[in-house]
């Protein structure tokens, strides 16, 4: 299965954006949504922005994707 990460936008290089996901730092490119801002929150899958989020979504998709990592199944 294939999942898009959750993550805020924290620098920006050319056609890149360093995306922090819970502590972690991550490249991601910005071909798909050239308009991206730092401090925007988005999904990533296979090393694309594929969607740009507002803060309550992004805030909020990041805090279930941390209950998902430390879920005790």
């Amino acid at each position: 299965m294939c999942l898009a990460i959750p993550g805020q936008v924290i620098v920006i290089e050319n056609d890149d954006a360093l995306i922090e996901y819970g502590g972690l730092r991550k490249r991601a490119s910005l071909r798909l949504f050239p308009d991206v801002k730092i401090g925007d929150y988005v999904l990533v899958h296979a090393g694309f922005i594929i969607q740009q989020l507002d803060e309550e979504q992004g805030k909020e998709l990041i805090e279930l994707a941390e209950e998902m990592a430390f879920d005790d199944c």
